[in-house]
Order: C-alpha cells, then sequence, then structure tokens
C-alpha cells in the first residue's frame, strides 16, 4: 500500500482528543459486539419453554442456536472483505439494522419455521457487524500495547457475554417471556445506529476497481451449510447411510473448490498469503476449537441442568454466574500477561482450564447438585477469557490496514463455525448414546446423563487438543516479529493507521 492509500484508508473529523475519539468509539463498538456474543446462548435458556410454546420437534429444537451460528460463520469472510472494500462503518450500521430488524421478528414469531429463518437472518447481520466492528478497532489502534489493551477488552467481552446471556435468558424467560430475550437487542441496537455515524469513523481501502469473490462465498457457505446440517441429522438417518455419505462428500468437494479458487481468484475472499503468518494461523486454529469445546458445553450443560435437575430457566442462568466469575477475574491479568509476557502460553493455559473443567463434568450424576457435580466444572472452564483474549491479539498481530476486515472475519469465522460444529457434534453424541442407554432399559434421567458425560468428554478432549496446536503453530517471539513487521510498515507508510 502506498502512502496515498495510507491516506485514503481512512477518514473522520479531528476536531477531538485522538484518544478521546478512539476510545469513545471502541465503546460503541463493544456494545454492538457484547451483544450479538449475547445473543449466542441467551437462546440457551428459553430452548425448552421456546419448544413447548412453538411446538418444537425434539431434534430441530438445536436449529435454534445452530442457524444463527451457522449463518454467521459463513457468511463472516464475505462481510469482513467488503467492509473493506465497501467501508467499515458503512457495512457496522448496515449489519446493525439487519441484526436489530431480524431480532424484532424473532420475539414476533409464531412458528417454528418463522423463528429459525429468523435466527438465521440475525447471524447474516451479525456477520457484517462483527468484522466490520473489530477491523475498525484494529485501525483506530496502532500494534503494540494500546492495542493489546482494546483487544484484551474484546477478548474478555466474548468471554463474558456468553454466560451472561444465559442468565439474561434465564431472568427474561422467567419474569418477561421468551420474546424479550430478543426485543432486548431493539432499543441497544437502534441506539448504536443512531450514534454510530457521530462516534465510530469510517475507513475504507481505497482502489481503482472493487472484485469480489461470490464464488468462494457460494462454495465455503454451502461446505459449512451441508456439513453440518449432516452432522446433525445423521444420528436419525444413519452415519452410514448413502445420503450422509453423499452429502458429507458434497460438503468436503466444495470445501476443496473454495481453497482452489482462491488460489484462482484476482480478488480472494480469504488470500491465503494470511495464513503465512503464524500467528495468525495458529490463533484460529485454536479459536476453532475453543468455539467448538466451550460452546458446546454451554449447549450440553443446560440441557444437563433443565432436562435432568429440573432447573427452572432463571436458576440455569443463575449457574452460569459461577463461569463469569472466573472469566472475569481473569481478564485483567490475562490482557496484563499477554503483554508483558507470552500469549502463546497464556492461551495454553486458557484451554488447558477450559478442557480441564468440561472432562471434570463427566462425572455429573442423574441425582446431582449444583455443588457436587457443577460448580466446580463452571468456576474452571471460566478459564476461558486466558484464551479468548490472546487469541484476539495473535490473530489480528502484523495484519497490514487493507486485510483487517478479512482477517477480523476469519477470526469470527473460526471460532463461530467451531461453536456451530461443536455443538452439532455434541448434541449428535449425547442423542445417539441417550438411545442405546433407553433401548437397554435404562431409566430417562439415567440415559441422558450418559449421552451428556459422552458428550462432555468429547468437547473435553477437544479443547485439550488445542493446547499441542498452541505450541506447534505459535513460534517463541512470533508476537513480536509481527510487531516489528508493523513498525517497518509503518515507517515506509503502509501500516495500519489508528485515528
Amino acid at each position: 500500500m502506498t502512502s496515498l492509500d495510507r491516506r485514503n484508508d481512512i477518514s473522520q473529523e479531528a476536531t477531538e482528543p485522538g484518544a478521546v475519539r478512539r476510545w469513545r468509539a471502541f465503546s460503541l463498538l463493544a456494545v454492538s459486539y457484547f451483544m450479538t456474543v449475547v445473543d449466542l446462548t441467551i437462546v440457551n435458556v428459553a430452548l425448552p419453554t421456546i419448544g413447548r410454546k412453538l411446538h418444537f420437534g425434539e431434534s430441530d429444537l438445536q436449529w435454534v442456536v445452530t442457524a444463527y451460528s451457522l449463518a454467521l460463520g459463513g457468511f463472516l469472510l464475505l462481510g469482513g472483505r467488503a467492509a473493506d472494500l465497501l467501508g467499515r462503518r458503512r457495512l457496522f450500521m448496515a449489519g446493525l439494522l439487519i441484526f436489530t430488524g431480524a431480532s424484532l421478528s424473532c420475539a414476533l414469531a409464531t412458528s417454528d419455521t418463522f423463528l429459525i429463518i429468523m435466527r438465521g437472518l440475525q447471524g447474516l447481520g451479525a456477520a457484517v457487524l462483527l468484522p466490520a466492528a473489530l477491523s475498525i478497532v484494529m485501525n483506530m489502534f496502532s500494534e503494540g500495547a494500546e492495542r493489546n489493551k482494546a483487544l484484551g477488552i474484546w477478548g474478555g467481552i466474548g468471554a463474558a457475554g456468553a454466560t451472561v446471556g444465559l442468565l439474561a435468558g434465564g431472568l427474561l424467560t422467567r419474569y418477561a417471556g421468551w420474546q424479550y430475550i430478543f426485543y432486548l437487542n431493539v432499543p441497544i441496537g437502534a441506539t448504536a445506529l443512531i450514534l454510530a455515524r457521530r462516534v465510530v469513523p469510517e475507513s475504507r481501502l481505497h482502489s481503482a476497481r472493487r472484485r469480489y469473490d461470490p464464488f468462494g462465498a457460494i462454495t465455503v457457505t454451502g461446505a459449512l451449510v451441508i456439513g453440518v446440517y449432516t452432522v446433525s441429522q445423521a444420528p436419525a438417518v444413519g452415519w452410514t447411510a448413502t445420503r450422509t455419505l453423499a452429502l458429507l462428500a458434497t460438503s468436503a468437494a466444495l470445501l476443496a473448490g473454495f481453497l482452489v479458487l482462491e488460489t484462482r481468484a484476482e480478488a480472494p475472499l480469504l488470500p491465503l498469503r494470511l495464513f503465512r503468518l503464524r500467528t495468525l494461523a495458529g490463533s484460529n486454529a485454536v479459536g476453532f476449537l475453543l468455539g467448538a469445546s466451550f460452546f458446546a458445553f454451554i449447549f450440553i450443560g443446560t440441557l444437563y441442568m433443565q432436562q435432568v435437575l429440573g432447573y427452572s430457566a432463571l436458576k440455569t442462568g443463575v449457574a452460569w454466574l459461577a463461569t463469569s466469575v472466573t472469566g472475569l477475574a481473569l481478564a485483567g491479568p490475562a490482557q496484563m500477561l499477554v503483554t508483558r509476557a507470552s500469549a502463546k502460553l497464556v492461551m495454553a493455559a486458557g484451554m488447558t482450564m477450559v478442557g480441564a473443567g468440561i472432562l471434570w463434568a463427566t462425572q455429573i450424576q442423574p441425582n446431582g447438585t449444583f455443588w457436587t457435580d457443577l460448580a466446580g466444572p463452571l468456576f474452571v472452564t471460566g478459564g476461558c477469557t486466558l484464551a479468548f483474549i490472546p487469541i484476539s491479539i495473535g490473530a489480528l498481530a502484523g495484519v497490514a490496514g487493507h486485510d483487517a476486515g478479512v482477517a477480523s472475519g476469519l477470526l469470527n469465522t473460526s471460532q463461530q463455525i467451531g461453536g456451530a460444529i461443536g455443538v452439532a457434534i455434541a448434541s449428535t453424541i449425547a442423542a445417539t448414546r441417550t438411545q442405546a442407554l433407553l433401548s437397554q432399559g435404562h431409566a430417562t434421567a439415567a440415559a441422558l446423563t450418559g449421552g451428556f458425560q459422552w458428550a462432555f468428554w468429547v468437547s473435553g478432549l477437544t479443547a485439550l487438543i488445542a493446547v499441542p496446536v498452541t505450541f506447534l503453530l505459535i513460534r517463541r517471539r512470533e508476537l513480536a516479529r509481527a510487531a516489528a513487521i508493523v513498525q517497518q510498515r509503518e515507517a515506509s507508510g503502509s501500516a495500519p493507521i489508528h485515528s
């Protein structure tokens, strides 16, 4: 990028101190991000109520969660690249409008099909909003301590939002009605829309020609949708059934086609050169495993609380506060340790805590209680904050300003698709094992618990796989080298600039 490109990359008013503008804009972006993260889990505790009110089939209920995650993950890359080319604030506001409107529609839903469709539209809005918001943050703060502070807060929001959503879902479902878990987004989104144009700076990459990669977007989204759908339906259809194998093969072929297209496209949706940054590649791999394990743990843990222990939506939400307590306590130390010590070690420690907590949960019993079966695992998995924060920092280290949107989209894609696939696999394993135990004459509570135990084993081991991945893909001093690259770019006038 030339000096002229750098000057054109961002335009904004300069009538107040830069630090004040940056943190004011960051606050608005962070609130919007928090809203979308909360929406990933706020539905979980309300699922039984939604299922009864809208007459969901048991096998279809998971799609209230999966439709949102899948649409979000499937379109994040496209949203990130569009933000780079069309304007990050413009895309942020467009995504916020879609998300808020879909939230209102979800609240007004009177059928299961309509709710699932609107949840998918919510996910699409978030897919446009999130990469634009994170790339704005990246361009406002230069790489180093100040950006680490901002991304540390961002990562902490991601970790806390997931569990706060469970508490909010319980409170709203109990005292207001399940519709209000969606109504909640409307005033927040509307306020953010009103303030965005005044507070958030506009930025984009200017070039003579804007080229897109629609075929890349179609192939990767198709691959992910078909893959998750196949995994979720396999227990009913059969893992070795012709239909299952054919759909898995189709998904794999589309994914392979996407990779081929990206090597030949003039303006690829996902420039594969980004993976030369080992920090980026490693952080996204760990982000995928974190999403697959942690969100599956939330999904299965919530089902255990409500279907086996008989918890109400409110009691379930309060129980999940244990995870938030640990997460909030570790947020500050995590940001400090990443800046002063090693992001790799902090990331590995976080994933170890997540894996250990989930594996501890395999000891749950049909007649369990909170303090004997749940408290320990919930407190320990709150260590996910130690992973969320360095993942957010590492996935953007060394990325040039003109790739900020797509790098942000890739980070969110890794986590959200990991979550979608993790939930689908965990629910599949739980259902398969439960049916097997029921056929052997076990009581319902014991059969459900047995299924949830198997799901926890798989989810916990998935989290622990991230530990060797961290040490394998993120080499020592990788972040320091990335920072040095950025400093060189700044000296030549080609680095991302701050407001």
